[in-house]
């Protein structure tokens, strides 16, 4: 039993084992450091762990070494209690604890260990975990940034998860876990990424810049010295030689320290001690095999006469099985010495298997790929700081101008950790600083490279096996990359003259040229007095190794040290931008008396081997320049308290100057905070201090971390603890929601795209153009985005987005209608308040199909976007391929590469619905419309990052011959249309959204005893006197034409809610039955008397029947104006006439007139010969041969190249009428469903039809067809008001119609100013043919309007003002649903 004495000490005969070069064992007694007031021993190399959540101990197979209180691995937050380390019995050499999951090597670590392969029970579905998130599930906003993912990032974003914030972790490298390190030289070159200075003493510097920057491997060129550095989620961790050394005392009473920690040197150990708990260092056991190059460092170091300074040194690798201490199972070493590329064996505590696990278990969101550029305040209404990155995913490193200028951002709310290591937060600081935001001019000072120098032993006497191998024979094993050290740092007058030596391996990636390299390296230094013998060996070992390869035993290669030594130099580097890259400025470091000594101690140590010592490439071809994989400092602890002598404070906070002001929520917590060489591993100051500066942030901002044990983690499954959400007024209440809920929805469809193994496909797009700020730019057509992009550009009003398209399962975006893909990426335009804004989760749709034009395919863009300064607005963006790129490459590359542009403001997603995704984006109030476009080189670039995705290759292949057979399928449909096969008629309604049935339903008999229909609709608007209106369809159609379901918004509806009761006959000639009796314009004539007279009759508020305003249409036009002008409707049933398209004076357009005249014999007749009296305007895949030839042969019919299309029926309607409709103007489901508008035509109504359009007049039936356009049947018109409209690009019936009819009455009446007040219009309709003016999508606004204002003036009075009736199609069109 131990005695306790009073100051609180333990003393207890400890054993301490260390091993000289003849493995001589001395045992000696040393006293355990205290912990909490309490003494730990240890007894013959075997250390004692705390007790896990069994209560058991467990053993570590460490050496018998110096130990502290970080040998111990307490808990990772919870320390053992004094009367449980007091009860715990004392381990023996036969009875010793293990923890959950805990065991020994079990032998030798075959091949089969060397390299993981795959992490879950199914390698099918996921062969390595992925604890880092899409940047398509970023949030915008968070409480704390995490810069950097290495050991200061780590620190952050573990605590400051556990305290209960939000954490976004940026990560310029990507996720990859043991198993997916590169091993062979071909695999590391493809991930080496270099830039900086390159700058040897022989040639002018350059600046260089190469490789892939989001690479494992990264290689700073400076002047003077360079670096090598690690991008990765876990950073410089993952490549680095695992050695936790602990800054030695005097380097921390240094002067350039902040009195805080030189005056306390202490103070740092519970900080490492918190660090040792979490990456629980331990080192190299004796009683795993022996290793050459560990034994001949501790022969070099008794021929140094430094025997009492050699021992075995801590590192984070672990040599059992098991859990970690945060929960990750970890596997023992299988001594592959390939730490420097990355060990694969799964048995080193990088952070990402200790911080940023345990950080990911308790709901941190870690992103990867994305490189932060710098940093600035938030705008004045927000708190916090707005950290903007460029994002390398989805291949968008192709677009080179683009990527570092269109950057992403995310927002912190109250703080921003800077852990990208000295080099990457320097580089972000000093870019933030030319950005505004106010630092200390101090930052990029002060840099170290830690007194690193790389050297080697060349040939020795001995044998090393200090190469690494990626599967090492487990009899002769190389061991991890350091394991000895001679530790000469204490003993000086001047702690600067300290270091230590260790040794090393070198890489696989290294073996095929490392011989080379070091045999032609100038400056060597060979060993003298070494006889023939000796001389002769080297020199065969030497071929050897040349001929059988670099791990031949006895070759050169085999018996070559690595040395790596870490010292103290002048820490008067920095680092400046320029070019806007970071560039290093290490003059003199390589040049200095200090290195020149340390040079000479390894000269000494491979002198002493029999080997040629041979110092760092850069050294030796660059001009004295040193490597270095420890940089330190650049944004320094000021000595002072403040920004005059340092960056920082000693909390690392950043100074706002050169006073003592900080920037509350900026800490650095990686070694750019440190202000001086250490002269040892840095990786456990580095760790220290962040844990230091987190806790002094967490108690300054009243958090607490969580301390609770993890449970061994699930990596393929989900945390353990959720995200924490800050409270927020109602406002950000919902917008949280809203967030949540897409965040949910993406995170579903990315999971199950995992879960599933499906394959996917993406690609990112650059486009720009210019975009126009005018809240009146309502309209929804190609004219109104073009003028706003005209104006735009006059006032330099331009915009650009960078945007990256990815479908996680390229069946859906294949097989569902919506053909959806998901958007992320970013939206400038320096015009709206905001920007840059962040696209976040947004929608793209690739040939959705166009309900609002037929044949039309639309690739969409629609998203919600937030600014830097929290402002939301709401993109719609679409691209229009219609029929007009029908066999025009040219007109397909512009459809696909325009882009018609509205910006709306934001609604609620709850009023976001609609039938349509084109309409969805266009609800809300306007903000600015315009056109962007792609640019050819940006579309080269485009191609370029055209990736698939899939657990395979030949998954991926399938992936993208998928995508790319839709992609090739949709284009040439469009492309060929005419040759497509034509599209019949469908038996299922689709697209009736406007179902409008008549309150009644009268049957009329005419006087002839025909039996026809006339449809009553009552008004909806009561505010206003209740008048009669008889509408007239043409011929072929019914009431349909004027109460058309599949448009929002039809006739019928309009004139209801201006109060009128609509009459619609569904005549004779129309779609009935009876149509086919041989019916003629001249007897549909008596169908309107007789309609007329009901009206009159049962509609008459008076005693007297009152004249009725009609409107007819077409060939019902002509009818009624056969009535009227032979009297058989007396013009004073008429209060007022709307003529559509013709009146009294048909002539047939030009394509109609080619019908009549261009053939041997006219088209009625012929078709009547071959096929019989009636001709259907329907038809199906059953028709009769005849029919569906006719089909055919009518897609050959010519027209304009818009007006293509495949639609069976529509062709037949302009076979026997004339294309009837500008095809823009209608929506898709009204030209889907033509057929069940139009019925049929006998062939002796379209010899009439033909014959009056042709002579220009209305006749009577034949065989007169006496004309009855005379000026003696004209005057009985007098006195009714008419006005004449038609449709500009009527292919029909010619303009001239109505403007002859126009001329007629002018000349039998004048003016029509005279006192009667009678008034004849006339009136031509831009961008409308035919019957689109009663069933266009968009006529509500472009036709009714101006025919209810003359219905109004005849009807109503002159004086009369039509109100808008408070009802859903006022909320629409306010509403922005009907704004096509």
């Amino acid at each position: 039993m131990p005695s306790v004495v009073p100051n609180g000490t333990v003393t207890s005969p400890v054993p301490d084992i260390m091993t000289t070069g003849a493995d001589d064992i001395v045992t000696t007694e040393v006293e355990v450091p205290l912990t909490n007031g309490i003494r730990r021993r240890k007894l013959n190399g075997t250390k004692t762990w705390p007790a896990n959540g069994n209560g058991r101990e467990r053993r570590s197979s460490g050496s018998a070494s110096d130990a502290s209180v970080d040998t111990f691995n307490h808990s990772i937050y919870e320390q053992p209690t004094t009367s449980s380390v007091w009860d715990r019995p004392l381990p023996t050499h036969d009875h010793f604890g293990f923890g959950d999951h805990e065991e020994e090597a079990g032998g030798p670590r075959s091949r089969a260990y060397s390299r993981i392969r795959s992490w879950g029970d199914d390698p099918k579905t996921a062969q390595f975990p992925r604890i880092s998130k899409p940047v398509e599930l970023m949030r915008h906003s968070y409480d704390c940034v995490v810069i950097g993912s290495g050991y200061g990032g780590g620190v952050a974003a573990s605590r400051m998860a556990r305290a209960g914030e939000s954490v976004c972790l940026l990560e310029r490298g990507k996720e990859r876990w043991p198993g997916e390190y590169p091993d062979g030289t071909s695999d590391a070159v493809g991930q080496v990424h270099y830039s900086g200075e390159f700058a040897p003493t022989w040639l002018p510097s350059k600046l260089v810049e190469g490789g892939d920057p989001t690479g494992m491997y990264h290689l700073i060129f400076g002047n003077g010295q360079n670096a090598v550095v690690c991008n990765g989620l876990g950073g410089t961790s993952l490549m680095n030689a695992n050695v936790y050394l602990e800054a030695d005392k005097a380097t921390l009473q240094q002067e350039a320290w902040p009195e805080e920690i030189r005056d306390d040197p202490d103070s740092l150990d519970k900080y490492y001690a918190k660090a040792a708990a979490v990456l629980e260092p331990e080192e190299y056991p004796p009683d795993w095999p022996k290793l050459p190059k560990l034994e001949l460092l501790e022969r070099q170091a008794k021929y140094l006469n430094m025997s009492e300074k050699f021992r075995r040194v801590k590192q984070t690798t672990r040599f059992r099985n098991g859990p970690n201490s945060c929960g990750v199972e970890m596997h023992p070493s299988a001594l592959t010495g390939q730490d420097a590329t990355g060990l694969n064996d799964g048995s080193k505590n990088t952070t990402l298997v200790t911080y940023l696990a345990d950080a990911w278990n308790w709901g941190a969101d870690m992103f990867c790929e994305a490189e932060v550029r710098y940093i600035t305040k938030a705008p004045a209404d927000q708190s916090g700081y707005i950290v903007y990155f460029a994002w390398h995913g989805r291949n968008r490193g192709h677009f080179r101008a683009n990527l570092h200028g269109d950057l992403m951002w995310v927002h912190a709310r109250k703080a921003v950790f800077l852990g990208a290591g000295a080099v990457g937060s320097t580089e972000i600081l000093l870019r933030s600083r030319d950005m505004g935001l106010d630092l200390s001019e101090k930052v990029g000072q002060n840099m170290s490279g830690n007194g690193d120098i790389l050297g080697f032993g060349y040939n020795t006497d001995y044998e090393v096996n200090g190469m690494g191998r990626p599967s090492p024979s487990p009899y002769h094993p190389i061991g991890p990359c350091i394991t000895g050290i001679i530790d000469n740092r204490e003993g000086h007058e001047n702690p600067l003259d300290g270091y230590v030596l260790e040794e090393g391996t070198m890489p696989a990636a290294l073996a095929p040229f490392l011989q080379t390299m070091l045999e032609l390296l100038p400056g060597s230094v060979e060993p003298t007095g070494e006889g023939l013998v000796d001389r002769t060996k080297a020199t065969l070992a030497s071929i050897g190794s040349r001929f059988l390869g670099p791990y031949f035993r006895k070759g050169a290669i085999e018996k070559t040290q690595v040395y790596l030594i870490m010292s103290h130099d002048s820490n008067q580097a920095y680092l400046t931008l320029k070019d806007d890259k970071p560039v290093l400025e290490f003059v003199g470091v390589g040049r200095s008396d200090h290195v020149k000594k340390l040079n000479g101690v390894l000269e000494k140590a491979t002198r002493a081997v029999g080997g040629t010592y041979v110092r760092n490439p850069w050294y030796s071809l660059l001009g004295q320049q040193q490597i270095t994989v420890h940089p330190i400092g650049g944004a320094c602890m000021a000595r002072d308290g403040t920004g005059s002598t340092g960056a920082t404070n000693h909390r690392g906070q950043l100074f706002t100057g050169s006073g003592e002001k900080v920037h509350d929520g900026l800490i650095v917590t990686d070694a750019a905070v440190i202000p001086t060489a250490l002269g040892a591993n840095p990786f456990a100051t580095i760790t220290a201090l962040a844990e230091r500066s987190v806790e002094h942030f967490c108690n300054a901002h009243k958090l607490t971390i969580d301390t609770t044990k993890n449970s061994i983690l699930d990596l393929f499954g989900s945390p353990e603890h959720n995200h924490h959400r800050g409270k927020n007024g109602w406002k950000e209440h919902i917008e949280e929601a809203q967030e949540v809920a897409r965040l949910q929805s993406a995170t579903n469809a990315i999971s199950a795209a995992r879960r599933m193994n499906d394959t996917g496909f993406g690609f990112t797009e650059v486009m720009s153009g210019y975009i126009h700020r005018d809240k009146g730019l309502k309209r929804d057509n190609i004219d109104t985005y073009e003028l706003a992009a005209r104006t735009a550009k006059a006032l330099s009003e331009t915009a650009r987005f960078f945007l990256s398209v990815q479908s996680f399962n390229v069946k859906y975006i294949i097989k569902d209608p919506s053909h959806r893909a998901m958007l992320t990426g970013t939206f400038v335009c320096p015009t709206l308040e905001g920007s840059p804004f962040m696209v976040q989760r947004g929608d793209f749709n690739l040939f959705l199909l166009d309900r609002k034009a037929p044949g039309t395919r639309n690739l969409t863009y629609d998203f919600d976007m937030r600014g830097v300064n929290g402002r939301k607005l709401h993109f719609h963006g679409y691209k229009v391929v219609d029929s007009s790129v029908a066999l025009s490459p040219v007109h397909f590359w512009k459809s696909t590469s325009t882009l018609y542009v509205t910006i709306t403001e934001p609604i609620p997603a709850s009023e976001r619905t609609c039938a349509d995704a084109d309409e969805c984006g266009l609800l809300g109030k306007i903000v600015a419309k315009g056109v962007m476009k792609i640019q050819p080189q940006d579309f080269l670039s485009e191609i370029l990052t055209l990736t698939p995705t899939g657990s395979s290759i030949f998954k991926k292949v399938l992936s993208a011959g998928n995508f790319l057979t839709f992609f090739t399928r949709k284009s040439l449909s469009l492309l060929l249309a005419p040759l497509t096969p034509l599209q019949y008629p469908s038996q299922n309604y689709s697209g009736f959204v406007n179902n409008t049935s008549p309150t009644l339903t009268l049957k009329v008999t005419a006087s002839d005893g025909v039996v026809t229909s006339l449809h009553v609709w009552e008004p909806t608007n009561k505010e206003v006197a209740t008048k009669n209106l008889f509408m007239i369809p043409g011929a072929a159609v019914d009431h349909q034409i004027y109460a058309l379901p599949t448009i929002r918004y039809n006739a019928v509806n309009y004139f209801r809610r201006a109060g009128y009761r609509v009459f619609v006959t569904v005549h004779r000639i129309g779609m009935l039955m009876i149509a086919q009796n041989d019916w003629t314009t001249f007897d549909t004539r008596l169908d309107f008397k007789a309609c007329l007279e009901r009206i009159r009759k049962d509609y008459s508020d008076g005693k007297e029947p009152e004249p009725v305003y009609t409107i007819a249409h077409c060939m019902g036009s002509v009818a009624l104006s056969t009535g009227l002008l032979d009297g058989t409707i007396p013009a004073k049933w008429i209060k007022g006439l709307t003529c559509s398209q013709v009146f009294m004076n048909p002539i047939w357009n030009t394509m109609n007139m080619l019908k009549i005249m261009a053939l041997p014999i006219a088209g009625d007749r012929a078709y009547k010969m071959v096929a019989g009296d009636w001709f259907s305007f329907s038809t199906s895949k059953n028709d009769s041969f005849f029919q569906r030839g006719l089909n055919e042969l009518l897609r050959l019919m010519p027209d304009e190249r818009k007006e293509i299309c495949n639609n069976a029926s529509c062709h037949r309607c302009t076979m026997a009428l004339g294309r009837c409709w500008n095809h823009r103007n209608l929506n898709e489901a009204t030209h889907r469903q033509i057929d069940r508008f139009f019925g049929g035509v006998s062939m002796t109504l379209m010899h009439a039809l033909m014959k009056q359009g042709y002579d220009g007049g209305v006749m009577g039936n034949g065989p007169l067809f006496e004309r009855l356009d005379t000026q003696e049947n004209v005057r009985r018109l007098k006195g009714v008001p008419i006005l004449l409209f038609v449709g500009r690009d009527n292919a029909v019936l010619s303009p001239e119609s109505t403007e002859r009819t126009y001329e007629v009455l002018t000349d039998a009446f004048g003016a029509g100013d005279d006192i009667s007040g009678v008034q004849y219009r006339r009136r031509v309709v831009p961008d409308y043919g035919h019957l689109d003016c009663w069933m266009g999508r968009n006529a509500w606004k472009d036709v009714y309007p101006f025919v209810r204002e003359e219905m109004d003036r005849v009807v109503r009075g002159e004086d009369y003002r039509f109100q808008e009736p408070a009802d859903q199609f006022k909320h629409m069109v306010e509403t922005g649903k009907l704004l096509y």
